[in-house]
């Protein structure tokens, strides 16, 4: 019985000694991940910054309500040569952190643009969100988009 009543107490001592989670710092660094994101987009091309940013049971949601589910599938959809002649832009408008600091959520406004072989360029407008889940060793990893 001591020992049950030791371990009791050590575990709330444990307990109310951990630190509140600095949701404004885990803001920062999601903001951050969304922006390194964004910009691999551009410089490594879709395929490589959505495989590189989705956790391995990542799910994207696309046209006509598609699921795709996990990295791998996430890296073969991305690798559509359309893609190539591509590049989106976005910026989150909000994200908001669970109270464990572990998991986080964005949305904001994207802005596609795709060029054709004339030099033509589409325009699509809209508005994404991400769930992002921080992985053990700390960084951050999409799992729904």
């Amino acid at each position: 019985m001591r020992s049950i009543i030791t371990v009791i107490v050590i575990l709330t001592f444990i307990t109310a000694c951990e630190k509140p989670v600095n949701k404004e710092k885990v803001r920062q660094e999601v903001f951050q991940t969304e922006k390194s994101f964004e910009k691999m987009c551009a410089d490594k091309g879709m395929q490589e910054a959505f495989y590189f940013f989705a956790s391995d049971n990542a799910v994207i949601k696309r046209q006509n309500d598609t699921l795709i589910v996990g990295k791998e599938n996430i890296k073969n959809y991305y690798g559509n040569p359309a893609f190539e002649m591509a590049n989106v832009t976005w910026t989150p408008d909000f994200i908001d952190v669970s109270e464990s600091g572990d998991l986080a959520y964005s949305y904001g406004e994207y802005l596609w643009l795709i060029w054709n072989a004339e030099g033509d360029t589409a325009e699509y407008e809209g508005v994404f969100q991400t769930v992002w889940k921080r992985q053990e060793d700390g960084k951050w990893k999409f799992v729904w988009d």
